[in-house]
């Protein structure tokens, strides 16, 4: 696996719904297809950290959410755990590096996992900066989902995934914009 970091159009992360573009980090659809009192609804991302995750891993993830809390509004307020785990077990039975947890009922509070046991290995691997560039790519697409479900997208789990591929990699582009270094 390759982890070049190149840049993507801006316009690739735009959807094309009923004919109009959209860009389900920025739309506000959500506020039209639910039946939930907003004011009453707590809003934001945050991070929460198992206490055995690398300092730099740590201080990555909260410039992220800093950058990402500036760049997005976030309708529903949306935990991220940061777990020590390599690999996350997942509802299905399945391992993962991050997980999203999107409740049936739409009232309830979503949540994220994200696995970085594995820093260390993909440091040596791939080198410090791509090893936590993957992490906040995890974060990236996990949020997408996030975005998928409370915007309540239809897609098919072959077009959650792809699009929630093209939206981390379009985040992290933009994200490496801002930095010169990680």
């Amino acid at each position: 696996m390759s982890l070049t970091c190149g840049r993507l159009p801006r316009t690739s992360g735009l959807l094309i719904v009923t004919g109009e573009s959209m860009n389900i980090w920025t739309t506000t659809e959500w506020q039209k297809k639910q039946n939930i009192p907003w004011q009453d609804v707590r809003t934001g991302l945050r991070l929460r950290f198992d206490k055995e995750v690398h300092k730099e891993v740590k201080q990555s993830c909260k410039d992220f959410a800093y950058w990402l809390r500036s760049e997005y509004y976030f309708p529903m307020r949306v935990p991220v755990y940061v777990k020590s785990a390599v690999r996350l077990k997942c509802i299905d039975g399945d391992y993962a590096c991050g997980t999203f947890l999107g409740p049936y009922d739409h009232k309830l509070e979503p949540y994220i996992r994200i696995a970085t046991g594995d820093y260390l290995v993909l440091c040596e691997k791939w080198g410090e900066d791509n090893a936590r560039i993957e992490i906040l790519k995890s974060i990236a697409h996990e949020l997408s989902h996030y975005f998928q479900w409370v915007n309540q997208l239809q897609l098919t789990e072959i077009g959650e995934e792809r699009q929630a591929k093209k939206y981390a990699r379009l985040i992290i582009d933009q994200y490496l914009e801002t930095r010169k270094c990680l």
